[in-house]
């Protein structure tokens, strides 16, 4: 293990330690029975809100930029365009963080025996703290992309994820004793996830090889030889939380926006029209994939311009064999991106599906690791091995060895 390389995992265990550390710390005002668990400290503490504020952000700045032409010019315009963008993120970040803050810290005083005084006080206090928490976690992420090793916000939901599965296994494990569970169901859900696991690493490491020949051509006093190469697309290039963050949001919204109109009344049309779309119904299951599976190919279609890489890959005097530069190149493409994009929204789909239908049914196993939180995990590994090979294989200076 190189110096280079000690130094970063050592970096990203210290903040991930003071990450977990800020977890046991409670608001100050609330009474922490010696009774409560780690685990139960963890969701009156200051990092409460962990870093879902700043990611639901991130996704309405993405959903604008899908949408509005002068914001995606602004993301694909250089650093300071990039730099533009996420102070953006991080003002809307802030806002919607003191939103919840203000509400949880309202709702927290109501509560009996859990605010030392209850007042106006403690409100804004508590929204402070909480607020507070989320900037320290934006800016603690931010350290570990930087100075770490992987991507620090991924690094903080992973760790997250896995710190509650303990207490999820004990449960399981308890209800095992008590007989409210039999082994072999215990042991199935254990199959089932790690074929998910599988699943996600076969899926996320599978690209679309698309073959491209570069001519020799003259770069200033530079004599640069013809070359072949690919051009590699990714089967998810969707990613996992705009789809599957976006389509309760498509589901739940238009509900919402009806009810405050007509009323949502015990017996009212938008009341069951609500109680059909509720999470685990069989409405809101197909639904939910139909959405799913359209705003993967929706933000695909963000991600990957085909019309930009064929314009990018003329100036570089690259061509695919074959096929004809310029539009001929961008309708190939087209078709090469959609048709990879079936499978990975279909993939997406699936693992949206994976926790409601087991939660549906019953199976609280594979809702609490099935889906979202396994690719995640997943994901954070697979991107954590690719950067310790490349700092293994870079020296300080930054040349690779």
């Amino acid at each position: 293990m190189s110096r280079e390389l000690a130094r970063r995992i050592a970096f990203t265990i210290g903040a991930l330690l003071l990450f977990r550390l800020g977890t046991q710390i409670p608001i100050a005002g609330i009474v922490v029975h010696p009774a409560f668990a780690a685990d139960r400290i963890a969701p009156l503490s200051i990092f409460s809100l962990s870093l879902i504020p700043y990611l639901t952000a991130a996704i309405l700045v993405q959903l604008v930029a899908v949408v509005w032409r002068r914001v995606r010019a602004l993301e694909r315009s250089g650093e300071a365009g990039r730099r533009k963008l996420a102070r953006i993120t991080l003002i809307l970040a802030l806002l919607l963080a003191a939103f919840q803050a203000f509400g949880i810290a309202s709702a927290m005083r109501q509560l009996p025996r859990l605010v030392v005084n209850p007042g106006d006080w403690f409100v804004v206090s508590a929204t402070a703290s909480l607020v507070g928490g989320v900037l320290v976690l934006i800016w603690l992420s931010e350290q570990i992309t930087r100075r770490g090793i992987g991507n620090g916000l991924a690094l903080i939901l992973s760790v997250s994820i896995v710190a509650s599965l303990p207490s999820e296994v004990e449960t399981f494990l308890t209800q095992l004793r008590r007989g409210a569970i039999s082994s072999n169901v215990l042991v199935g859900n254990a199959i089932l996830l790690i074929l998910i696991v599988a699943l996600i690493v076969f899926v996320e490491r599978a690209r679309r090889n698309v073959p491209v020949q570069f001519a020799a051509r003259f770069v200033g006093d530079r004599s640069l030889l013809s070359r072949s190469t690919v051009l590699p697309i990714r089967i998810n290039s969707a990613g996992y939380l705009l789809p599957v963050t976006v389509a309760p949001w498509a589901i739940s919204l238009p509900v919402a926006f009806a009810g405050s109109i007509f009323g949502a009344d015990d017996g009212s049309w938008v009341e069951a029209i609500s109680a059909h779309l509720q999470f685990g119904e069989k409405t809101h299951i197909v639904l939910g994939s139909i959405a799913v599976f359209a705003l993967a190919f929706v933000y695909t279609a963000f991600v990957i311009d085909p019309d930009h890489a064929a314009e990018s890959l003329a100036r570089q005097g690259g061509v695919i064999p074959g096929v004809t530069p310029g539009e001929a190149t961008a309708s190939y493409l087209d078709r090469v991106v959609s048709l990879t994009t079936v499978i990975g929204a279909s993939y997406l789909t699936a693992l949206s599906l994976i926790p409601e239908v087991f939660l549906a049914y019953g199976n609280a196993l594979v809702y609490k690791m099935g889906g979202g939180a396994a690719l995640i995990v997943v994901c954070t590994i697979l991107d954590l091995q690719t950067q310790v090979r490349e700092v293994s294989l870079t020296n300080p200076g930054g040349v690779r060895r």
